[in-house]
This record gives C-alpha cells, sequence and structure tokens, in this order.
C-alpha cells in the first residue's frame, strides 16, 4: 500500500496547501523553479511510472478505481510506494485538466534530456522536431514515434516546454516511454553526424517524394515548425530532401501527421529489409542507476499486475513479459531544455 501523506485522509478543500501547490505547477515558471510536472491521466501516470520517471506523489480520486486500467495503475503506484494523496470534490476539480477526470494526477520530477544520454542501437530510427511550438503537435509526434518503433526523438531549439501538461497528454504517456533529448538545432545537426545518422529533411520545396528514397539503415528525419519551416541550419550538403506529395490546396501537413508518415514508410521499408524494430530485450542498467544516485522503484508485485493493461497498450513496454524501463535523471538548475 502507497504510503499516505501526513494530513487529511481524504482532502475535499481546494484551498489545501498541498492541492494548490501541486496546481500551481500548470505554471510554467513554478514548474521550471521546482523541477516537476503535472502528469494526469490513468494511462499517462501509469506510462510515466512504468517509463522510469520520478513520481514524488499522487492524488487519487474516486474515478480512478471504475476501470480494469485505472484498477491496475493504482495497484501499480501502491507497490511502488508512491506517496499518495486521496481526493474528491473542489480539491480533485482543481487538480483536473479541464472537464477530464480520470481520478489520477501525479507530481512528476522533470527528466533531464541531454543527447548525450541518448543510446542508439545499431540501424536506428531517429526523429527531430525543429522549433516546435504547440505541445499537442510534440505529444501527437511523440506517439507516432513510439507506435512506428522509433529509437529516439529530438525537440531542437523548441518553441514549447517539452514536459507541458498538454505534451503530456497528447502523447497519451508516451513521452515516458520514446527517449527524448533537447538541444540547439546547430548542437543536434553536429550529434546527427556523430552517430553517423544519414539526415532526410522534410520540405515543401523539393522535387523527390519519400516514397523514392531509401529509408533503411541509421537514419534522422528532420523537419520544421508548421510556421517557419527548418531553419537554414540543414541547407547542407549532406542532408536529403524530401516532400510528401500535397494534391489539394493545402501546401503542407500538420507536424505530427507528417512525422508518422516517414516514420512508418521507413518502418515498412524496414520490416521488408528484415531490419529489427527498437529492441525491448535490453536489461535495466543498475550501474547507471547507481552511478547517477537513482532509486529504481522495484516491487515484485508490480509485474503481476501488467497483463491487466492489455497487450496493446503495453506493446512498447514489454519484452516477454517484462518490463523495460527507461532511465531518468533528476534535473539541475540549468540543465532544463524547456
Amino acid at each position: 500500500m502507497s504510503p499516505r501523506v501526513a494530513g487529511p485522509s481524504l482532502i475535499s478543500s481546494s484551498a489545501n496547501p498541498r492541492v494548490r501547490e501541486a496546481a500551481a505547477l500548470r505554471d510554467r515558471a513554478a514548474s521550471q523553479a521546482s523541477g516537476l510536472t503535472l502528469v494526469e491521466g490513468v494511462r499517462e501516470v501509469h506510462r510515466a511510472l512504468l517509463g522510469g520517471a520520478t513520481v514524488e506523489r499522487v492524488f487519487v480520486g474516486p474515478s480512478a478505481t471504475r476501470t480494469a486500467g485505472g484498477r491496475a495503475a493504482v495497484a501499480a503506484l501502491d507497490a511502488a510506494r508512491i506517496p499518495r494523496i486521496d481526493v474528491v470534490g473542489p480539491a480533485l476539480a482543481r487538480l483536473a485538466f479541464g472537464d477530464r477526470d480520470e481520478g489520477l494526477v501525479a507530481v512528476v520530477r522533470i527528466p533531464t534530456l541531454e543527447l548525450a544520454d541518448l543510446r542508439l542501437p545499431a540501424d536506428p530510427l531517429v526523429l527531430v522536431l525543429e522549433g516546435v511550438e504547440k505541445p499537442g503537435n510534440l505529444g501527437a509526434a511523440l506517439r507516432s514515434a513510439d507506435g512506428a518503433g522509433a529509437d529516439a526523438v529530438v525537440a531542437a531549439d523548441p518553441r514549447t516546454d517539452l514536459l507541458n501538461p498538454n505534451a503530456i497528454r497528447a502523447s497519451l504517456g508516451t513521452i515516458f516511454t520514446v527517449p527524448l533529448a533537447c538541444a540547439a538545432s546547430g548542437d543536434t545537426l553536429t550529434w546527427c553526424r556523430s552517430q553517423r545518422l544519414r539526415i532526410v529533411a522534410a520540405r515543401v520545396d523539393t522535387a523527390t517524394s519519400y516514397a523514392d528514397i531509401d529509408l533503411s539503415g541509421p537514419i534522422a528525419f528532420v523537419l520544421g515548425s508548421e510556421a517557419s519551416g527548418l531553419s537554414t541550419i540543414w541547407d547542407v550538403p549532406d542532408v536529403t530532401a524530401c516532400r510528401l506529395p500535397m494534391l489539394g490546396v493545402a501546401d503542407s501537413l500538420n507536424v505530427s501527421v507528417t512525422a508518422a508518415v516517414l516514420l512508418y514508410e521507413a518502418r515498412r521499408q524496414r520490416d521488408a529489409a528484415g531490419e529489427p524494430a527498437r529492441p525491448c530485450d535490453a536489461e535495466p542498467d543498475r550501474d547507471h542507476d547507481r552511478r547517477h544516485g537513482q532509486s529504481r522503484r522495484e516491487d515484485a508485485g508490480t509485474d503481476q499486475l501488467l497483463p491487466d493493461l492489455g497487450t496493446d497498450e503495453l506493446a512498447p513496454l514489454l519484452h516477454d513479459g517484462r518490463l523495460q524501463p527507461r532511465h531518468f535523471e533528476p534535473p539541475s538548475k540549468g540543465q532544463e531544455c524547456r
């Protein structure tokens, strides 16, 4: 059972200090100052936990246990001994996003998002999003990256908070299952070259269709914002430009849709060539956890709860029934790329 935070066993007042403190994290300044963010929803909170994020505490409302997925999430949080605060009424309403009430809102520590922390397999599939402005687009692109088995997503010179609650919600929690980094565009280009990635940039002003390019092997797709496209940093000889045919009056697709088309075409070509998808069979790096003072919450009862979520929902997280967690590190001041 999760330890209950000291105080009333059931909080109903929206003026409660713990509720006010958590709700304040929707403000960017408060989130940056504390190094914390809010994660709301059954799938999102559960995937944050399973993905290795540091869950500081969780607010649990009555609706959390009305579904099988909600009961599994609460049980996993209890098994991991995450500090729990039970809330109802106005307290829960203040924490919930809009009219959404799934009964689970967690306070999660924002991870560092360094390029140097990304560990790529052979023949990686990477997505680079430059100048992304809308949290919803970022979240949707991460969801596509997760579905297509991308090995990493890099936000280059982003114009939004990567761990914004809207981005987390739009990603359905996959922001915690896909390795994510943030860097300046120039550093991202240098990193792609250092990783020997073939760089393919989506542009509207080129003649080559994405369907005419070999997308097997190590590759990084680079997509710009819908407002301004890609910066001139990517106008270099070793970057291949491609386009998605636009047969109507619009000249481009939403960036998350473009990401999905390109990633799944790369996956189709790789499957045809017999290339494996993102590997999920590596054992957790215990030495990495110890080096960074990381506390991985483990409990024998947690694995027994996983089948309750359903095969489709857990497919990106499991291999032979075993959880493969991500590695997160607590951020230090000035390190957040937000």
